[in-house]
């Protein structure tokens, strides 16, 4: 007998060590994702606990957590069984998750508050402000796209979980719409539509001469072996050849990178090369954050780092609401974290619509546009430099000139130069519930170019 019990208590001693092992290397990314995007749904999005538990974080094992808002200290702390996370608020660079270093070390850094533009958006002009014309252009049937968005808010499939969509014709905001519990106030959160984002800037030190994207990144411990061949641009078009797992639902790198490291590009960093540079693509948000660090680098002044998104981006084209968000160890995040509201992303498309040009300033040179939309080798005319492209025909039923920013779970800014079209999407959309093709062509069906 006492044998028989032996045989059945071993076996369930080691699959519960097993389990508690698995628990233990998974709970900083179970605790970590929740902690995280509640604190800057609430903070920076000025969503409620209720609507993002309800959404962003209803999935299994992310709703298993027990979150909870300190509004006094602005910090949010989620637990799940014997571990947790804690996200802190900085003003002006949104929530951060306390990983590796100390809230003190983090709350320390020289930010930059970069003030606004001491005007007044609804007394100037769209796009540079909020003051819009009444005419419609003749080319939109304004009616029939009403009647289109009343279907996508419906939010029947294929068009579940969206949260508003903004859309620009001819540099005209010509609709605007938010679900009912949303509004203009909300801010929403890019996802991997920051890597485009990071492509401005990158694009900016190239304009100022500080950049050259065919040379080699320069990364301290790159400087010797396959790893010094990477460029600018191979990090940029998702080419480096760097080992990467991007998938979201596993003990993933871009899973570790996020939710486990202080540090995301030095994570990122210590990859080693899998592939020979410029010849195979694969999807990284590692690169991305790699290039915030490069960025970081050459600018060699952490004030002047912070100031640089909005003085550089954001103060010249009206995007007074973005907020770029920064991990523990002060680098921003441009693989995914950054927000803004739905004209503001209307605002950053139309900077590309129109070839880098801001009524009448060149603030990026044309052949920065141009080098974003060149398919990168290996990408089979999917994918620019941080902007994904249409030239394999993904969206079947849209332009091939499309390109556009995407971010995890249904964000879109979709830029079509041949329909001089900006079409900006957010939302909750899970894989299977949204097809953007679809979205797009039921808006096109509402333009007649001809």
């Amino acid at each position: 007998m006492k044998k028989r019990i032996l045989y059945i208590l071993i076996p369930v001693c080691l699959i519960l060590i097993a389990g508690f092992v698995v628990l233990s290397v998974l709970s900083p990314i179970i605790t970590g994702y929740a902690a995280k995007n509640l604190a800057s749904g609430v903070f920076v999005a000025q969503r409620t606990q209720e609507s993002l538990e309800k959404d962003d974080l209803s999935f299994f094992p992310i709703n298993l957590n027990s979150n909870k808002v300190d509004w006094e200290k602005r910090e949010v702390t989620s637990s799940f069984l014997f571990w947790e996370s804690k996200a802190s608020y900085i003003e002006g660079f949104g929530c951060v998750l306390v990983r590796d270093y100390s809230e003190e070390d983090i709350r320390s850094r020289p930010y930059t508050q970069v003030p606004l533009p001491q005007v007044n958006p609804d007394t100037i002009s769209w796009p540079m402000g909020d003051q819009l014309v009444d005419t419609i252009p003749q080319t939109l049937d304004i009616q029939k796209l009403n009647a289109f968005l009343d279907k996508v808010f419906a939010d029947t499939l294929p068009m579940k979980g969206t949260f508003a969509v903004a859309i620009a014709h001819k540099n005209q905001l010509v609709a605007e719409r938010y679900r009912a519990d949303l509004s203009s106030e909300n801010l929403f959160l890019s996802w991997s539509m920051a890597k485009s984002i990071t492509n401005t800037l990158v694009g900016m030190l190239v304009a100022q001469g500080k950049v050259d994207v065919h040379a080699p990144a320069p990364v301290d411990c790159w400087k010797s072996g396959e790893r010094s061949h990477i460029t600018w641009a191979n990090l940029l078009q998702m080419n480096s050849g760097l080992k990467w797992n991007e998938n979201y639902g596993s003990h993933s790198d871009v899973n570790q990178m996020l939710f486990k490291n202080g540090d995301m590009a030095s994570f990122a960093m210590d990859k080693q090369v899998e592939t020979v540079p410029d010849s195979i693509w694969y999807y990284s948000s590692g690169s991305t954050n790699i290039v915030c660090r490069l960025i970081r680098d050459v600018i060699n002044n952490d004030a002047n780092y912070y100031a640089f998104p909005r003085e550089a981006l954001f103060n010249r084209i009206g995007m007074r609401s973005a907020v770029f968000e920064v991990d523990a160890s002060g680098t921003f995040i441009g693989s995914s974290y950054l927000y803004a509201s739905m004209r503001d992303y209307v605002r950053y498309g139309l900077l590309y619509l129109n070839k880098g040009n801001w009524q009448g300033e060149q603030i990026l040179p044309e052949s920065w546009i141009d080098f974003t939309t060149t398919t990168s080798a290996g990408s089979n005319g999917r994918y620019g430099a941080f902007f994904w492209l249409n030239k394999d025909k993904n969206y079947a039923d849209v332009p091939e000139d499309l390109f556009s920013c995407r971010g995890h779970d249904g964000q879109y800014i979709f830029i079509i130069p041949s329909k001089d079209l900006v079409v900006v999407r957010t939302g909750f959309s899970q894989k299977g519930v949204f097809d953007p093709n679809l979205f797009l062509k039921g808006i096109l069906e509402a333009i007649d170019m001809d």
